[in-house]
């Protein structure tokens, strides 16, 4: 085992990130549910706002499993454009699709961030965090919702990694940090002592806990 559980995951990351500790542009966002402990513990290192950034597959209807694209926080809509083609996927199904996957993102935001304001992402050093990556599709798609609203700089930070997918992800951000890419590499969860499942209540609890940690400043 690499890590105890998430929050120590999180701590041995915040050291990887340490450059970016005291910033007032910097932002922690992590991709509920299982980031959320590990970026709590980035953020209180850092001294940096804690926020979640939620993304949401859009699955093909006639195969639920097979993304045709991703919508993520703030209404962001990504497209594997190769899949809408060679399926033939008629703009009103990707819309109703995405309708309704934004609907669940918005039914998240509400839950998780009781009233407090979304983070604005323009001119920030974005730090995307997750608990690991395996084939890396939701990440993926984060970094590149959170590249259309013009951060300052994107990084992808995470415990550990399936060795591709940390070089496949490069393109997708301005900076990469994996603490580990062990082989072989068959699921994130079998590199923690403890992966129990991140409940929502968990994540409110730490989001509102992570709201004293700093105030983002212009």
């Amino acid at each position: 085992m690499l890590f105890r559980d998430r929050s120590d995951a999180g701590r041995q990351l915040a050291k990887a990130l340490s450059r970016y500790a005291e910033r007032s542009d910097v932002l922690v966002l992590s991709l509920p549910r299982g980031g959320v402990p590990v970026g709590y513990e980035v953020a209180e290192a850092l001294r940096a706002p804690l926020d979640v950034f939620i993304v949401r597959k859009l699955g093909v209807p006639s195969q639920p499993e097979l993304a045709m694209g991703a919508v993520a926080s703030g209404g962001v809509r990504v497209l594997n454009q190769d899949v809408v083609r060679q399926l033939d996927i008629p703009q009103n199904v990707i819309d109703r699709v995405a309708a309704a996957e934004l609907r669940e993102i918005e039914r998240r935001d509400q839950r998780y961030r009781e009233g407090r304001p979304t983070q604005k992402l323009e001119g920030k050093v974005v730090l995307l965090i997750d608990d690991g990556l395996a084939t890396g599709s939701t990440m993926r798609a984060a970094a590149r919702a959170v590249r259309l609203q013009k951060p300052a700089r994107t990084v992808i930070a995470v415990p550990l990694s399936a060795a591709v997918t940390c070089e496949v992800l490069r393109d997708d951000a301005d900076e990469i940090v994996c603490l580990a890419t062990p082989e072989p590499f068959y699921a994130v969860g079998q590199w923690y002592a403890n992966f129990e499942q991140t409940t929502d209540e968990e994540v409110q609890d730490l989001l509102a806990r992570a709201a004293g940690f700093a105030s983002p400043k212009a």
